[in-house]
């Protein structure tokens, strides 16, 4: 942690900060050194140690991020299958932006806010992004508009980075009635970095905000992301993860339904391999009556992988007439593997309709063997019922040019 205090002193000496400003980042510099990086003891990380897995998979951080050079965008970056807008960051710093599909005045994007959010209680990689991050960014959508080209954040690292803390933080705005999808697509060159990534998502009155987030491409990196989703009436937002290239990464969801007839939706695919070790974890409060969630993360486990998914449902009083529902499943491929399953509900109303559910298994021979006497090789045989497995969970996407995009990415042939 020597590292971290040099580090951060560093951070206010060469950043032009209020004094406001400052003392917001003293806080949260205080608590994470008080902290430090979450291990076992926290009930949130029981599955997933990130202290251990820091010390073996990167050992020593470094934290101060204004000498990290932006470097040129890399071409083969580049999603070309989907029309798309699009933020670029390469090592933790902004590169690009392109809104030129939108109507102007309709799509705000400031990249030079210092806001001081509220702060989430224990949660010390949370301070982290707040003491060191330089800047906040903010996604504004005006009221009544609904955006025509999906978003595409691009997350990439230069091949000469290693052992670095990126931490970025990201404010979306949805006014009354509009509407957002937006991709996050990793694709890291960099060696052993831990970035650290902390969203805040606002959706007003009749609003829509569709989210995919794509760690689909091999790196030996470290990923952490908490999305805190705030929702008004008849909003509904979606998210789905295709969690598959990162050696660790964990994604939380904190979403509050705060008014009538809004609605979440988590999706997930997990598909590891090579000792690799990735979590989901949601926590959908619902406050109000008349709301809905939907829950669905499937595993496919082999050489030594390990997924987690920690998911609950909370229900309120006054959330009379709530529908929630969560079912998480996984393939374990050998012995090797690891599934960890914590479904919850906690729930303080008598009018609703909730529940939940866990199961894991290896997979079936018998099917294998009639497939192969249906003239399939093994190979062609254990892919079919593996993609017949996750194909559920992509067909849960609403928006079918991003659900193609998907299935191309992973791989999926049409019949699916």
């Amino acid at each position: 942690m020597e590292n971290f205090k040099t580090d951060f002193e560093k951070t206010l000496k060469n950043n032009n900060l209020s004094e406001k400003e400052i003392a917001f980042k003293n806080f949260n510099a205080k608590e994470f050194s008080s902290h430090g990086f979450p291990n076992r003891k926290d009930e949130d990380w029981k599955f997933s140690d990130i202290t251990q897995i820091i010390k073996k998979e990167i050992g020593e951080l470094n934290f101060y991020t204004e000498q990290l050079k932006k470097g040129e965008i890399d071409k083969d970056i580049l999603l070309n299958e989907i029309e798309h807008n699009k933020l670029i960051f390469i090592n933790g710093q902004l590169v690009q932006i392109d809104f030129n599909s939108e109507d102007k005045g309709k799509v705000e994007f400031l990249d030079n806010q210092n806001n001081i959010d509220e702060q989430l209680a224990d949660n010390s990689l949370i301070n982290l992004n707040n003491a060191l991050s330089n800047k906040s960014y903010k996604l504004l959508i005006k009221k009544n508009y609904q955006i025509k080209k999906p978003l595409i954040i691009y997350h990439t690292t230069k091949s000469e980075l290693t052992s670095q803390n990126i931490n970025l933080k990201i404010n979306f705005e949805l006014e009354e009635n509009s509407s957002l999808k937006l991709i996050d697509l990793v694709k890291d060159k960099g060696n052993k970095n831990f970035i650290n990534i902390f969203y805040n998502f606002s959706l007003e009155k009749n609003s829509i905000f569709k989210n995919y987030k794509i760690d689909q491409f091999e790196n030996d990196n470290i990923r952490y992301m908490f999305n805190n989703i705030k929702q008004s009436s008849n909003s509904v937002s979606e998210t789905f993860y295709l969690s598959k290239g990162s050696t660790f990464s964990k994604n939380e969801i904190f979403c509050d339904l705060k008014g009538e007839h809004s609605s979440a939706f988590v999706n997930g695919i997990f598909s590891l391999n090579k000792s690799k070790h990735h979590e989901i974890k949601a926590k959908i409060n619902h406050l109000i009556e008349n709301t809905k969630s939907y829950q669905l993360v499937k595993s496919v486990l082999e050489n030594k992988s390990r997924s987690v998914y920690q998911g609950k449902i909370y229900v309120d009083s006054n959330a009379q007439k709530t529908d929630g529902y969560q079912l998480s499943k996984a393939i374990l491929v050998d012995e090797t593997t690891e599934f960890n399953a914590k479904p919850e509900l906690e729930i303080y109303a008598d009018d609703v309709k909730c529940s939940h559910g866990s199961a894991s298994g290896s997979l079936d021979e018998n099917s294998i063997f009639y497939l192969m006497s249906r003239g399939l090789s093994y190979k062609e045989a254990r892919e079919l019922l593996i993609n017949g497995f996750l194909v559920e969970v992509i067909n849960q996407i609403t928006d079918e040019p991003i659900k193609k995009l998907i299935k191309n990415l992973y791989g999926l042939k049409n019949e699916y």
